[in-house]
Order: C-alpha cells, then sequence, then structure tokens
C-alpha cells in the first residue's frame, strides 16, 4: 500500500510560484526546487513530475491569485474603484517575491524558445485582460466611463500600464508611486 505524502502539495504549490516569479525559469533549478520545497527528487516527481509541469500549476496559481485578487477588490470599491486601485496597490505590495508580472516575465523568458510556458503565460495573460474588460464593461454600465469608450482597448492600455508600473517598480530611478497615482487619475478622464 503506497504512503500518504507528509507534504502539502497546495502550500508547495504557492511557494514554487514565489520561487519561480523571484528567478524565473532558467534561475531556478530542480535541485533548487528540492532544496527549498524540502523534497527529495522521488518526492518531487511523484508530486509533480516535472519542473515544468510545477512551473505550469505555479502560472496558473498565480494567474487564479490576480483574477480573485481584481474580482474581490471589485466587490469592495466597485469596478472602477478596483481599477483605480489596482496601481498603487501593486506598488505598495511589499509581501510580494518582485513587484514585476510572473506571467509577463516568464512570456518575455521563454517566447523566443518558443517554450510551451511561454503560450501557457500568455494565455493567462489574455485571461487578466478579459477580466480587466469586464471590469470597465461594468463600470460603463454603471455609467461611470462614457459609452464611447471600447471595454477591451481600454483593458489592452490598463495591462500594458500595469505590466509597465510593474517593471518600473523595480528600478530605484523611478517613481513608481507617482506612476500609479497618474495611472489612477487617468481612469477619471474617461
Amino acid at each position: 500500500m503506497p504512503r500518504k505524502p507528509s507534504y502539502d502539495r497546495d502550500a508547495l504549490i504557492s511557494q514554487a510560484r514565489d520561487i519561480f516569479w523571484r528567478h524565473g525559469w532558467a534561475g531556478t533549478s530542480l535541485k533548487d526546487l528540492e532544496r527549498e520545497l524540502k523534497l527529495k527528487p522521488g518526492s518531487f516527481y511523484a508530486a509533480f513530475g516535472s519542473k515544468d509541469a510545477l512551473y505550469a500549476l505555479a502560472l496558473e496559481r498565480y494567474a487564479q491569485d490576480g483574477v480573485a485578487n481584481m474580482t474581490a477588490l471589485a466587490e469592495k470599491l466597485g469596478p472602477l474603484g478596483a481599477l483605480k486601485a489596482q496601481p498603487s496597490l501593486v506598488v505598495a505590495a511589499s509581501e510580494l517575491p518582485t513587484k514585476a508580472c510572473m506571467l509577463a516575465k516568464t512570456y518575455a523568458e521563454l517566447q523566443a524558445k518558443n517554450h510551451d510556458l511561454a503560450a501557457q503565460a500568455r494565455s493567462h495573460m489574455v485571461r487578466m485582460k478579459a477580466c480587466f474588460a469586464d471590469l470597465f464593461r461594468r463600470a460603463q454600465k454603471a455609467g461611470e466611463i462614457g459609452p464611447d469608450h471600447d471595454p477591451d482597448r481600454l483593458a489592452a492600455r490598463y495591462q500594458s500600464d500595469l505590466l509597465g508600473l510593474r517593471l518600473s517598480a523595480e528600478r530605484d530611478d523611478v517613481n513608481a508611486v507617482e506612476i500609479a497615482a497618474d495611472i489612477a487619475s487617468d481612469l477619471d478622464r474617461l
């Protein structure tokens, strides 16, 4: 009879997400994962199959958390309020492994290699953009945004602004707090 694993698989995926988010795919070796997750090679393979399989789970977790956070924020602040608050929250979040977006980092790192994980990162970014578009549509329906704006185009621009902001927040020569405030104030003009 097989032994029941003594680890929490869900917690290990969250931990791996943070490791991959910080160091990227190439910057994280299998030995790094085994050491950080405190798994022997056999246990690692039994739990996840491969580094790529674990990375895919970590990307999925990252994307799910992003959509869930925006949904919860919208429930609390309304759709436009959530869109306006998000830039400042990203800059202020000190508990993150890094400010840069894990999906964008993965796509930038692996798309030139035509790696399957790049396609998965892109798919998750498309899903996140759809979440933003839904919030813009809801804000438009509530009369907070003029009817002449295309929610899909607003979502693409907003996502682009957030990705740039998140990268800028990694730099010490850029005032990301001011940029976050500018992104939020731009939404007031819609």
